[in-house]
């Protein structure tokens, strides 16, 4: 058994970190936006229904019923606060534009997913084009996990924002296939329902993805097993 009291070798603390920075990521949209119950899908579908018949009440059920969901989703995109909205709203425009192509054979909230993933996606593909990729700094990452931390103790919300730093130089489909696989913890079959690629892709993608993370950050000393 490992002595937490003892600092841990340099690659092991690292990799401590990063697991670090996943758990932040992942409880502040836990905590701050829990799950409600669960929604029968014929509900669902009877508000779509009314929904496309210009009943805005029952639109504005569907989104009262399902706004937690997609808001998680898109906090892996964006933790700026009113882009975070932005994209919200983008998702249900987006959504009631097209819900006469939402046919009730699986629940709404894995259509609105697969949505607010391509929301996401394009607002990734957006940023890159607007802005030169800023090279990382390994002064901030060693900021945030100096010497002193070991695995027990270090901030998951500095890490977090490490994290998310780094991810920002990596390629919006790196990002994307990092983000599902590893944040949202999708299998290959939802990635490839989610992102529209097959599972080859998603399989090779993963791979690729993973080798440029890792190179990015050994570019700057940081060694990851």
């Amino acid at each position: 058994m490992i002595d937490a009291s003892l600092p841990l070798p340099r690659p092991v603390w690292i990799e401590a970190a990063i697991l670090a920075a996943v758990r932040a990521i992942v409880m502040p949209c836990q905590s701050e936006r829990p799950d409600g119950p669960a929604v029968p899908i014929r509900d669902d579908v009877e508000d779509v229904r009314q929904a496309q018949q210009g009943d805005a009440d029952a639109y504005r059920r569907l989104v009262e019923r399902h706004q937690d969901h997609v808001a998680r989703i898109l906090w892996r995109f964006s933790r700026d606060r009113g882009t975070h909205e932005e994209l919200v709203q983008d998702v249900f425009v987006e959504a009631y534009l097209s819900l006469s192509r939402y046919r009730g054979k699986a629940p709404l909230e894995h259509w609105l997913a697969r949505i607010a993933t391509r929301v996401g996606y394009r607002h990734w593909k957006e940023k890159a084009r607007r802005r030169r990729t800023e090279p990382f700094d390994v002064q901030e990452w060693d900021a945030a996990m100096d010497g002193d931390h070991v695995a027990g103790t270090v901030e998951p919300n500095d890490a977090a924002e490490v994290l998310h730093h780094v991810f920002a130089q990596l390629a919006p489909r790196d990002r994307l296939v990092l983000t599902l696989r590893y944040l949202e913890q999708c299998d290959v079959v939802e990635t490839a329902r989610r992102t529209g690629w097959t599972r080859t892709m998603v399989k090779v993608q993963t791979l690729r993805a993973r080798n440029r993370l890792r190179r990015l950050l050994e570019q700057h000393g940081v060694e990851l097993t």
